[in-house]
């Protein structure tokens, strides 16, 4: 079991980035403690519908266009109104990652400031693309987990220096931050939906978490689905193991959202400050030049990089194939032969980032770019959910029906993100 986690991981590199470095510590800024239960919330309720998109892919083999080309409903071509939905849809989403590359862009000429912001971000995006070009699963996962495991160890230590200076915590202020009944300030109503919806697992993550069960070989060694006693056998077995790992997933990414939320309403809160614009990565090593000393600010600045790069890294390797397996199910592609789709992702290898890299210039303010990104992906859960539901209670094979618990937190998810959406459009009609 030990040996074939690591899909999860995956996933917490691109969440442990744009999510938790930018649009959580600037609603821990903006709203103080209490918030912190809507970044609590986030990250543990969308786990199940998580579950569910692996629990399908490893007993139907199938990629995630492909099952969701499946769903009832119109289609257009080839492709179903979730395919052309999702693909609209994404034209909003690079607006995210483009913050996201600029971000390291200003991290960059921080530490070498005689390198222009437009030239590391012009160098960034074709590294990670050439990273990404002919990177295979194994590269993918030990890279992603390298980068990330440091950063969470000296977030941890900033989290406990901070108690041993003037911003230190107290247990009301926790506790506050939890409490349910506590509003949220209309003025970060807005972000907080942001928040929501990128903290925590994406959309667009989710979707992501079934090429890696795939190609760790979860599906492969469940084998094809012939619903006999020894197919039913393994097929809970590898079901056991994806749990496993989303599990031990979430607890990494649920403490590292928490820690910068708390960083950011303790140490940027107490002192009006707001992560903005060229500013963000100044305002946010704030939070570890207050708790540890100035010497911490390049601690800091290197830390930040290999997170927001281990997004992109990890971002980049889901795009390239959602699109291709996308582009398949439209008939544009043939996605499961092997040449089709190794050129093809070679080529969203290459696209993408020089994509992000030109709306960064366009916009110039990576904390909005997230923002914005952020409530696409709030919306794309929606069709998550919708997908989920579908996988639960019309293709799952009766013997992997699982618990009335699990169903009950699987509801939870689900209407937790619908009331979600609502809530964004009455945000949005308000604000008109």
């Amino acid at each position: 079991m030990l040996g074939y986690l690591g899909p999860g991981f995956i996933l917490s590199a691109s969440i442990v980035g744009s999510g938790e470095l930018i649009a959580t510590t600037a609603l821990g800024a903006k709203a103080g403690f209490v918030a912190l239960w809507v970044i609590l919330v986030s990250c543990l309720v969308k786990v199940f519908v998580q579950l569910e998109f692996g629990k399908h892919a490893i007993h139907s083999g199938e990629t995630t266009f492909e099952a969701l080309n499946q769903l009832p409903g119109p289609k257009f071509g080839k492709g179903n109104w979730a395919t052309w939905l999702w693909l609209l849809m994404m034209v909003i989403k690079p607006l995210q990652v483009g913050g996201i590359i600029g971000g390291v862009g200003l991290i960059l000429h921080i530490l070498l400031p005689a390198v222009p912001v437009w030239l590391w971000v012009c160098l960034a995006a074709p590294a990670v693309s050439l990273m990404i070009f002919r990177g295979r699963y194994q590269f993918i996962e030990r890279l992603s987990l390298a980068m990330i495991g440091a950063f969470a160890l000296f977030t941890f230590i900033c989290l406990l220096s901070v108690q041993f200076t003037p911003f230190a915590m107290t247990g009301h202020q926790i506790a506050e931050g939890l409490s349910f009944w506590h509003g949220i300030p209309v003025g970060v109503l807005g972000v907080a939906i942001a928040a929501f919806g990128i903290t925590g697992v994406g959309g667009d993550e989710v979707m992501a978490y079934t090429y890696w069960l795939l190609e760790k070989g979860y599906a492969l060694k469940t084998g094809p689905c012939d619903r006999s006693p020894e197919w039913n056998r393994r097929a809970r077995g590898w079901i056991r193991v994806m749990y496993w790992d989303a599990f031990l997933s979430m607890l990494v990414y649920t403490f590292m959202t928490m820690a910068f939320y708390l960083l950011g309403a303790s140490i940027l809160h107490s002192q009006g400050l707001v992560p903005q614009a060229n500013e963000m990565v100044t305002t946010l090593s704030r939070m570890y030049t207050d708790s540890l000393g100035v010497w911490a600010e390049i601690c800091f600045l290197i830390g930040a990089f290999f997170v927001l790069f281990s997004t992109l890294f990890s971002a980049l390797a889901g795009w390239t194939r959602l699109f291709s397996d996308a582009f398949g199910a439209v008939g544009w592609i043939d996605y499961r032969d092997e040449r089709s789709r190794s050129k093809a992702i070679a080529f969203f290898a290459f696209f993408f980032p020089i994509l992000w890299a030109v709306l960064f210039f366009f916009f110039k303010d990576p904390v909005f770019m997230v923002l914005v990104g952020g409530a696409i992906t709030a919306a794309i859960l929606l069709l998550v959910v919708v997908g989920a539901i579908h996988f639960r209670y019309r293709r799952l094979p009766d013997s992997l029906r699982p618990s009335w618990l699990y169903d009950l937190g699987f509801w939870i998810s689900a209407i937790s993100i619908v009331l979600l959406a609502i809530l964004a459009v009455k945000t949005a009609i308000d604000s008109m």
